[in-house]
């Protein structure tokens, strides 16, 4: 039987500090989180529109948790790639890739965030 939806359906970006790493998402993306403690770890969930395409996960602290530039790479869209970037810097992050043309595919650029996570942006071309 073959498999009617995408792959990924959720994803968990590892902290260890997750007030910390709250207030950057917020400051970098205005997210607002709905917060949780599952099977002994801190969670911070991302917003879920329903209807809307995409996936959701979260910010997720405790002992299996590892930040890392080296793991699992996440997309973030956003409508303004440059302005995300300034953003993240504004509020700790480190350039890991500048803002580069995907062609017909838009902008990409990366970023080590407040936790050490490798992150990056897609921005959809207009």
């Amino acid at each position: 039987m073959k498999n009617k939806s995408n792959p990924v359906v959720y994803f968990e970006i590892p902290v260890t500090d997750i007030e910390r790493a709250i207030q950057f998402y917020t400051a970098v993306f205005n997210f607002a989180f709905e917060r949780d403690i599952i099977h002994n770890n801190e969670m911070a969930f991302f917003p879920l529109i329903e209807g809307h395409n995409g996936i959701t996960g979260a910010l997720a602290k405790g002992e299996i948790y590892n930040p890392t530039i080296n793991g699992t790479l996440i997309y973030f869209n956003t409508e303004d790639i440059e302005e995300t970037l300034n953003l993240a810097l504004q509020n700790g992050a480190e350039v890991l890739f500048p803002i580069t043309s995907n062609g017909e595919y838009g902008s990409v650029a990366e970023f080590k965030d407040c936790e050490g996570n490798r992150i990056a942006l897609h921005m959809a071309n207009k």
